[in-house]
């Protein structure tokens, strides 16, 4: 095997923390954003809402799609693609055309991801592909951590287009890393499709499916509006609410690695477990959230338990997808993102006819839904080794 730059493991992650800088970096500037648009908080909540219903749309099947395509061109494309669209929100005038480079770049976010982890593997030895895979994995929760806190930073203290050409930046800095270090890949075999979509035959897979979608809504319905909650029922000002983002961002990564060793011991309990902490977290945040200090904490709280239900939902939907992984992956990117699609136009519909503080109320009904479909799952399975059993 030709020995490769190490750094290009790290530029590949790069370009992952662009891609999640990109898409929920929108999520800490909405107030700057309807400001300059003129335009009413639901409304800019169709710039998470769309990027994310795109994603949901296209994932596995471009994914499939471009399965035949040199690996070096689709993930050059894709970060280039990323870098103008935040070219363009930074100097656009109009909310349309803005709302069309959310679409553009969201239809190669699922792409940059597959192709991104399977790069990575190939590029190092069997034995090293783990690590290779986690550390341009790791680009999601530092995208959460610091790209999404560091967008909102720095449209409060300098503007929304340094905010935005931040993000540019990152990703063209990931391009030239990508075009000078990353040998040209061409797939020498295709997959082959039948044995992957075969697995979308099983009933308890779509079961999966949709509690996902429900974890993702819950999740998304209210962190989609956090900037707008913490600034207008917690009454923090713009140099708070990038501070709370960058530290429910930073505690993400700690419930990471918290969740990560609850799924290893047992994903069910860890599953069962989710959503009734994702309730008490809500009904302190509805109770409390006017309140500063209390609110400072929950948010801590708050952060690691969000960051579970990623490993939640992933852990979960794996176990229907083991004959088929990496297209089981592409299925976890696409119906993530419909749930955030669908929280954060719930979401946007309790604000408008509610207020924003009723908005706790769309996260805890779709968090309920979760555990209601999580219990009938385990029932079902639970039937079905018992049939087993007896024959």
């Amino acid at each position: 095997m030709k020995k490769v730059n190490p750094l290009l493991i790290i530029i590949l992650a790069l370009g992952v923390f662009g891609i999640i800088t990109t898409e929920m970096g929108i999520i800490g500037v909405l107030p700057q954003v309807t400001q300059k648009f003129n335009i009413s908080t639901s409304q800019a909540g169709w710039l998470v809402s769309i990027f994310a219903l795109v994603v949901a749309i296209s994932g596995p099947f471009l994914t499939l799609l471009v399965s035949g395509i040199n690996r070096k061109v689709i993930l050059l494309s894709a970060v280039l693609i990323f870098a103008i669209s935040n070219i363009v929100y930074a100097y656009t005038t109009k909310f349309d055309v803005m709302l069309v480079f959310r679409i553009i770049p969201a239809i190669f976010h699922p792409v940059f991801f597959s192709v991104a982890l399977v790069t990575a593997a190939q590029l190092v030895p069997p034995e090293k592909s783990t690590k290779a895979v986690t550390k341009v994995f790791a680009g999601i929760t530092v995208g959460f951590a610091f790209g999404v806190p560091l967008t909102s930073y720095l449209a409060e203290k300098i503007s929304l287009e340094a905010a935005f050409l931040f993000g540019a930046v990152v990703s063209m800095i990931a391009f030239v890393g990508i075009l000078a270090w990353l040998p040209s890949m061409p797939v020498k075999e295709r997959m082959s499709y039948g044995k992957q979509l075969g697995i979308l035959r099983k009933p308890q897979l779509w079961l999966n499916i949709v509690t996902i979608i429900f974890i993702f809504a819950a999740m998304f319905s209210v962190y989609s509006y956090f900037a707008e909650y913490l600034g207008q029922v917690t009454h923090m000002n713009g140099s708070w609410i990038s501070i709370m983002l960058m530290a429910f961002g930073i505690i993400m990564i700690f419930g990471n690695f918290l969740f990560g060793g609850f799924v290893h011991k047992s994903i069910t309990k860890t599953v069962i477990m989710f959503p009734l902490l994702y309730v008490v977290i809500y009904l302190f945040a509805y109770y409390l959230g006017s309140y500063f200090l209390p609110m400072v904490v929950i948010v801590f709280i708050w952060g690691a338990v969000h960051s579970g239900g990623l490993i939640v939902s992933q852990a979960w939907l794996t176990t229907e997808t083991k004959e088929a992984p990496e297209f089981g992956n592409s299925l976890f990117v696409s119906f993530s993102n419909l749930g955030i699609t669908v929280g954060a136009s719930i979401g946007g519909w309790f604000i408008s006819h509610l207020g924003i503080h009723q908005l706790i109320w769309s996260g805890i009904m779709f968090t309920l839904l979760a555990f209601l479909l999580i219990l009938l799952k385990i029932k079902m399975s639970t039937s079905n080794a018992g049939e087993v059993n007896v024959r």
